[in-house]
């Protein structure tokens, strides 16, 4: 099986013996995870935060080098500019680097968690830390130009934090929303009759005696309002306006990138459609069904039977429903070798109700509530620390240092979570569709719409399904005293908090009144505060995970396996369990992302129309952003055997117009070269040997090239350079 490695993601800045031999840019990225730890769970103001953060190290490290563009300095992004004066390079860049990367850190998290209910745990995780690296704070000054370094992260820090009051977050208005009001009134959670919903297609707040967050903050109103539904406003990191469409919903503008077009309604004068919106969120009521482990279900979890999903299946309204299985999971057919050993998985077989409650929190916000983009950063860290892993950028060519890999790593994923925000909650607040609880209870309270003969008829009720959606019966236990509940809709479901007094107590699944259905979340928060379509952490997720795999120049992780252990009756939190070991496995990135996708339906807050559209848009977005970023560090030599060799072999011009002609110049000396370009996601586009000629430059026609970044290997002999281009 190889290496096995325990991810243990909680990387807490607690100590030197922890993180002291990481270079700077990681420490700062824990210091940061540990910051949103801190504060309130708000997955797009997080992935806006890491990426700032992350970009602005980018710059701080940059500016103190010879390769490279800045992604602030000397730019403008929206109506923003950032002027900048080239500085003078001092003699120990190291030195300089570290010093203006950790004012710039400093002052940014220092501002933008200044408000955090944990803000007192942050600063002073933040003023240890520049204490032990023997940075004084109270240097306050901006005057960067022949100064100290650390007055140019200070005046970059105050330039981005001017930025990110106008950027589209209304972070001067503490993020609060200044268009969107809800069009359904809250759901009581603890009243069991619903409240008649003016929209049932349309996302309906939820009401609570007290709402904690699942970062466990205690939030002063029971009735939490939708988490930026105007996010699309917010300027991103590359997304295109090619993809842009721009709505007008009840005079509120909202900007959507990468449409994915209306999901399923509820609306009884189209039947096709009504069906297909029952059948979604029917399957997260079954799948909830799956979250007891005494049940006899017992599932290999291995690589060796999981995983290995293809995505890119045609996709219908039939189509999308096959992807899904009745019994839990997806159509993946888990691999026959570990492609790294070329050994097969080691077999976990494990009762399925451990392991779907395990997945429900596990991927919920992260291990340790860093929120999903966060989460991907921890995943990131982990692989970055495997002893397996070489920092090759693509994989290819000379290990970097680690301050440079960890800077342009967490500078291209950052800029990926950072849009897939924008993405997804640009269509969240576009749509604004409901969320299972809503829509499950909806349906039961109306009835059944399966047959007219039966009891408790209504279009708009749940469809019946034997064994899984039925009528009480009069015999039925949950009849009620009185028969009241006779006719009413009863799921086979997780029977919820009722059934759990203290937290070694276990609910278990039975049959429960559909109209008080409960997802298995914690009490105090049910539900996130937002429409679920479409699903934010399958947007996040598999936007990492394309990031990741472009990054690493593999799918895999390193040793082709990655693990997370849930001990036995430790883990979960609301109720006992797991009752054995639970070791989640993934042997690509993709098996990790698509593994939280299906963690949101057990833990009923997703049905599949809302997860499947967010996958493919959260791919999309991450090779977009790759691409995009990577330009900023063009010129960089990615391989040789010879520095000369290398620094003698340029493009012109690059970036080059697609259509315009491509020069490749290479030194007098060399005679034969080999000559390939392949695009960032690894697909050959050419291939040749070439003579030299007499002016030494070859000639390349990018007529039939795509926009976007390539790969150009020349090779002679044993010498070997690669270096990026781009076509616009």
């Amino acid at each position: 099986m190889g290496i096995r490695v325990f991810i243990f993601i909680t990387f807490l800045l607690a100590s030197r013996e922890c993180l002291g031999d990481h270079s700077i840019a990681r420490r700062w990225n824990e210091a940061l995870l540990q910051a949103i730890r801190n504060d309130f769970a708000r997955p797009t103001v997080h992935a806006r935060n890491l990426f700032h953060l992350s970009a602005g190290m980018y710059d701080t490290w940059v500016v103190y080098g010879s390769h490279g563009s800045p992604y602030f300095l000397g730019e403008q992004h929206g109506e923003y500019s950032f002027p900048y004066e080239k500085i003078t390079l001092p003699k120990d860049v190291k030195v300089a680097r570290e010093e203006a990367l950790s004012y710039y850190c400093y002052r940014m998290i220092r501002f933008r968690f200044r408000n955090s209910p944990g803000w007192e745990k942050t600063f002073q995780l933040i003023d240890n830390l520049m204490d032990e690296l023997g940075y004084d704070p109270q240097f306050t000054s901006e005057i960067y130009v022949e100064g100290r370094p650390a007055a140019l992260g200070n005046y970059l820090a105050a330039k981005v934090i001017e930025f990110g009051l106008q950027d589209g977050s209304n972070e001067g208005g503490s993020y609060q929303n200044l268009e969107y009001a809800p069009i359904n009134e809250p759901m009581v959670l603890r009243n069991p009759v619903i409240p008649e919903i003016v929209n049932p297609n349309r996302w309906q707040p939820l009401a609570f005696d007290t709402f904690i967050d699942q970062n466990g903050n205690v939030m002063t109103a029971g009735t939490p309002p939708f988490l930026s539904p105007e996010w699309g406003r917010v300027i991103p990191f590359s997304l295109n306006e090619e993809d842009l469409n721009i709505y007008q919903v009840n005079g509120m503008e909202c900007l959507v990138y990468h449409d994915p077009g209306e999901p399923f309604f509820l609306n009884s004068e189209n039947e096709s459609i009504s069906s297909a919106f029952k059948r979604n969120f029917t399957l997260v009521a079954n799948w909830s069904s799956h979250l007891d482990p005494s049940d006899g279900v017992i599932w290999d979890i291995s690589p060796g039977a999981m995983g290995n999903f293809d995505i890119h299946r045609t996709l219908g309204n039939d189509g999308l429903f096959e992807l899904y299985l009745d019994q839990g999971g997806d159509v993946g057919t888990g691999y026959s070798l570990n492609p790294k050993t070329n050994q097969p998985y080691e077999p976990q077989l494990v009762p399925r109700g451990d392991y779907t409650r395990v997945l429900a929190e596990f991927w919920a916000d992260g291990p340790s509530s860093e929120t999903p983009p966060g989460h991907w950063f921890s995943l990131l860290n982990y692989v970055n620390d495997h002893p397996l892993f070489e920092k090759k950028f693509l994989g290819k060519g000379e290990v970097l240092d680690p301050l440079e890999w960890d800077i342009k790593s967490y500078f291209l994923l950052g800029g990926a979570m950072h849009d897939a925000a924008i993405t997804a909650w640009g269509i969240k607040g576009y749509y604004d569709y409901v969320r299972p609880i809503s829509a499950i209870r909806y349906m039961s309270y109306m009835g059944q719409s399966s047959d007219e003969t039966l009891p408790n008829y209504h279009p708009e009720g749940m469809e019946l399904m034997d064994g899984m959606v039925e009528l009480v019966e009069p015999s039925d236990p949950l009849s009620g005293p009185e028969g009241e509940n006779v006719g009413k809709i009863k799921l086979l479901a997780w029977k919820g908090h009722e059934y759990i007094e203290t937290a070694e107590d276990q609910a278990g699944v039975g049959w429960v009144l559909g109209e008080e259905w409960w997802p298995y979340q914690r009490p105090t928060f049910v539900t996130p505060p937002f429409a679920g379509y479409v699903s934010g952490h399958s947007t996040f997720s598999r936007a990492a995970a394309k990031v990741m795999t472009l990054l690493t120049g593999d799918e895999y992780f390193p040793g082709g396996i990655a693990e997370f252990v849930a001990g036995k009756n430790e883990y979960l939190v609301f109720e006992e369990g797991p009752s054995v070991d639970v070791v989640l496995q993934w042997a690509r990135y993709y098996d990790a992302a698509d593994q939280c996708s299906l963690s949101r339906i057990w833990g009923g807050i997703h049905p599949p129309q809302d997860d499947l559209p967010a996958r493919l848009i959260g791919e999309t977005v991450g090779a977009e952003a790759f691409n995009f970023g990577v330009r900023y560090f063009e010129d960089v030599i990615l391989g040789t055997n010879d520095d000369e060799w290398g620094q003698s072999v340029s493009f012109f011009p690059n970036p080059v117009v697609k259509g315009d002609e491509l020069y490749l110049r290479f030194p007098t000396d060399r005679q034969d070269i080999d000559v390939s370009i392949w695009t960032i996601g690894g697909a050959l586009v050419y291939e040749g040997n070439a003579l030299t000629s007499q002016n030494q430059k070859l000639i390349f026609d990018t007529a039939s090239f795509r926009s976007g970044i390539y790969v150009v290997k020349v090779t002679h002999k044993l010498d070997m350079v690669a270096k990026l281009i781009r076509v616009e």
